[in-house]
């Protein structure tokens, strides 16, 4: 594995990194801000008068699906981040992480799926802006597959 060895530290890098966006799409940035309301996969948070507080998403009026796929969404992202991470330790420890290559490369397929629907299917409300957090999870999605194929494609050849 002379390729992926000799960049396997770059490799680990943005398998962390990739991590790291994950982590931070699902739980501190925002998908959607509505004036002092910000609104996630795992809830939203209205900002009133400096004080802050948490909330479901039935306030936006979308379906129980749509609900779900927020949820959905959440925790393909939290798996996506642990099976990332799983691909940086195996390089890091110089081994050829081949499962844990595969089992990433499906999380993100779900996280795309489950994405898909609840970015589709937000509810309109008059003055919604798209926040960081679903940026900083497309992005997430699109670097996550580098790595994740490079040590296939590597293990495919050998």
């Amino acid at each position: 594995m002379p390729e992926v060895r000799s960049r396997r530290w770059l490799f680990a890098a943005i398998s962390l990194l990739v991590a790291m966006m994950f982590a931070t799409a699902v739980w501190a940035a925002p998908w959607w801000i509505n004036g002092e309301v910000t609104i996630g996969p795992f809830g939203a948070r209205h900002c009133f008068g400096g004080s802050c507080r948490p909330t479901g998403l039935s306030w936006v009026g979308g379906t129980d699906l749509w609900m779900r796929s927020a949820i959905a969404t959440g925790a393909a992202g939290v798996i996506a981040m642990l099976t990332s991470l799983g691909v940086s330790a195996g390089l890091v420890a110089r081994r050829e992480p081949v499962l844990v290559a595969k089992m990433s490369l499906v999380t993100i397929a779900c996280a795309i799926a489950c994405a898909a629907y609840f970015v589709a299917k937000m509810p309109e409300l008059q003055g919604t802006a798209i926040g960081a957090g679903m940026i900083l999870f497309a992005a997430a999605i699109v670097i996550g597959s580098v790595t994740p194929l490079v040590v296939l494609r590597r293990h495919r050849r050998a």
